[in-house]
């Protein structure tokens, strides 16, 4: 595990986190701007003095306890900022040299071709970085990161300088590295989408503290924290493309089980890939019985597990199990006038609809 135990005086309030992330995957720290996030990345890399602990499994690099404080130049990690920041007189392999130099080589357990075909920087190597495009230069200063063999990679909101045809073309990327490699990443992001697209674990921050951090499915899936995500409010699931149906265009994504999908625009995937699936709780609707004469193209048998207040005194945040093995949470933004219409209470049978259009795969 990756300990943290941070506390450090801020203007506004007091950095005071005690966390425990795991040590493979992507643990994503996401709250408003000011919140926190990038003085936990700092204080990790040695760059701002919190007090507290930072140990990263067996290896500690703070413990003030034990007066033990490892400088930023002797800690494994890589530092990745929102700014590319290459060196504009070397080119693109220049750039990667110099990452490469500053691990002797007995310590290189990532070789630069890999970083190369990782980030899909081939064809660019010969180019100066002057004349590479955002998303291209942030390619290459991932890569040149990578090529440094950190035992952990820190990313502070990476895509935030690009805009969305870059973050598009980037983002494929940084799901390869989630799958190719064993190093753990935190990830500093204020922008949902890409939390839920990327992370496998979350920790939700607020003035200074963690309210809640856990598996991202897990965390997303509760209702009490509607403060934290908005209008952005709803859950990641995990599926498996069930059955393309190409007249339509259309595909089903099993999420718990062949009795349990959800019709997708079809975005090419074969059948059996696994996929993770985005529904949004502004996209999900209840009824009492299964509907017809209607556009909605997904209906589920479900219970309501529990109902809590949204950020508007006029709505409700409902979080509904469903599929046949009833494991899969779902959640709807209603009103409240309509919770009191249906007589929503937990235990209750209903049924979900989910707009095929709306669901983001």
């Amino acid at each position: 595990m990756i300990d943290l135990q941070l506390r450090l005086p801020r203007a506004a309030y007091t950095l005071d986190v005690a966390l425990r992330l795991p040590e493979r995957g992507v643990t994503a720290l996401f709250g408003p701007s000011g919140c926190g996030k990038t003085s936990i990345l700092r204080a990790v890399a040695g760059l701002e003095r919190a007090a507290g602990r930072v140990a990263l499994g067996d290896t500690v690099w703070q413990d003030d306890s034990l007066q033990v404080f490892t400088p930023t130049h002797r800690r494994p990690l890589a530092y990745v900022i929102q700014e590319a920041a290459l060196f504009p007189h070397l080119s693109v392999q220049g750039n990667l040299d110099y990452g490469l130099l500053r691990t002797p080589a007995a310590q290189r357990r990532i070789a630069l071709d890999q970083a190369v075909a990782l980030l899909g920087i081939a064809p660019l190597l010969a180019r100066r970085s002057t004349t590479l495009s955002g998303g291209e230069a942030q390619r290459v200063a991932i890569a040149r990161a990578l090529v440094t063999s950190p035992r952990l990679l820190l990313m502070d909101e990476p895509l935030a300088a690009l805009d969305a045809a870059r973050k598009a073309e980037i983002l494929p990327y940084l799901e390869g590295l989630n799958a190719a490699l064993a190093i753990p990443i935190v990830y500093v992001s204020h922008a949902i989408a890409e939390v839920a697209r990327l992370a496998d674990h979350l920790v939700l921050l607020d003035q200074g503290r963690a309210v809640a951090q856990g598996p991202l499915a897990e965390v997303l899936a509760r209702i009490d924290l509607p403060q934290s995500l908005g209008d952005d409010a709803g859950v990641v699931l995990d599926g498996v493309v069930g059955e393309r149906d190409g007249s339509w265009h259309l595909a089903r994504l099993d999420v718990d089980g062949p009795g349990c999908g959800l019709w997708a625009r079809d975005q090419g995937q074969p059948l059996g890939q696994r996929v993770r699936l985005r529904v949004l709780a502004r996209d999900v609707s209840l009824t009492h019985a299964q509907q017809t004469g209607t556009s909605i193209g997904n209906q589920l048998a479900g219970t309501v597990e529990a109902l809590a207040d949204d950020d508007h005194p006029a709505l409700l945040l409902v979080r509904v199990r469903v599929g046949p093995h009833a494991a899969v949470p779902l959640v709807a933004r209603l009103t409240r006038r309509s919770a009191q219409a249906l007589r929503l209470a937990p235990g209750m049978a209903v049924w979900v609809q989910v707009k095929t259009v709306a669901l983001m795969a």
